[in-house]
């Protein structure tokens, strides 16, 4: 396995390809202005910065872990800070073409969106869950990269920093709601993947799965389908009007509901047999969710 490139600062990714960054901390790009030196080969790049990449064309495939995303002209790529891609450029007799935002983490110290970036859960999404734009996407897009260009192109006073954060922040927002469309309108997958996360959530819990490996978790089932757990509950939460946590506890309480009926099994084999190592914990969220304890519950019914 080759060694991992590290991209620690802003200016680590524009002087590989030659360009200069308009600011230490911030920069938007035309990469098809820069001077690649393209092999056909696959290299492994972490990024220390948030990235992210408007494509055009289909020179390069970008993969994270063995997924490929399924788009790949006219996509908005998101690499969060610590996050390792793997970068294949398949022709090596053309340029790879696009735009590029990159931003430092040290830029929103003590700014809104520094305290909120977190929010905006795609920049841990895989790759294969970019977002696809529509042709006025693309255009709202751009226009963001310009307005954030030119006021870097400008001499940096008091009022700089504010207003570049202000415009990343209202690009992110846009990408939100980019986000919110693209679920809505891929709505047909949506429903198979919901269909999938509820007939497995139903047999970790009847066969015996969460006895063996413990109380079920976002991340299993987002794995199950290849997918980001952030993308995965955001796709859950889109759909169902709860997180996926929240679904699956309400899963689970409705199985104990059953459970707790055997009158051979007491209350911490119910637990046990759901997942949890501490029956107290079974309890609480038992006792949360309905407004008794499971012991009242039984007696009651």
């Amino acid at each position: 396995m080759s060694a991992i490139k590290d991209l620690v600062s802003v200016n680590d990714y524009c002087a590989g390809i030659s360009l200069s960054a308009l600011h230490p901390l911030v920069t938007v790009l035309d990469l098809s202005e820069g001077n690649w030196v393209v092999q056909k080969k696959t290299e492994a790049v972490r990024y220390h910065f948030y990235a992210i990449f408007l494509k055009e064309g289909q020179s390069c495939e970008l993969r994270y872990g063995r997924e490929q995303y399924d788009y790949q002209d006219g996509t908005l790529v998101f690499i969060g800070p610590g996050q390792i891609v793997n970068i294949a450029h398949l022709d090596t007799s053309s340029q790879p073409a696009g735009h590029a935002l990159l931003f430092h983490p040290d830029l929103l110290q003590r700014t809104t969106l520094g305290s909120g970036i977190s929010k905006h859960s795609f920049f841990s999404y895989e790759l294969h869950e970019a977002l696809h734009l529509s042709l006025r996407e693309r255009q709202i897009v751009l226009d963001c990269f310009d307005k954030i260009r030119y006021e870097l192109s400008q001499g940096i006073d008091k009022h700089s920093k504010q207003i570049i954060v202000s415009n990343i922040t209202l690009f992110l927002d846009y990408c939100t709601r980019f986000y919110d469309r693209q679920f809505i309108t891929r709505d047909t997958v949506n429903l198979s993947i919901i269909e999938k996360f509820e007939a497995s959530l139903h047999a970790y819990l009847k066969t015996g799965k969460a006895k063996e490996f413990g109380t079920p978790s976002v991340a299993y089932f987002a794995g199950e389908q290849h997918l980001s757990p952030n993308y995965f509950g955001d796709l859950v939460k889109k759909e169902t009007g709860k997180s996926a946590q929240e679904y699956i506890q309400i899963k689970i309480i409705e199985v104990a509901k059953e459970k707790i009926f055997d009158p051979d099994k007491s209350i911490a084999e119910v637990a046990y047999e759901l997942g949890f190592k501490h029956p107290p914990h079974f309890s609480r969220m038992f006792k949360k969710t309905t407004g008794v304890a499971p012991r009242e519950y039984r007696n009651q019914n």
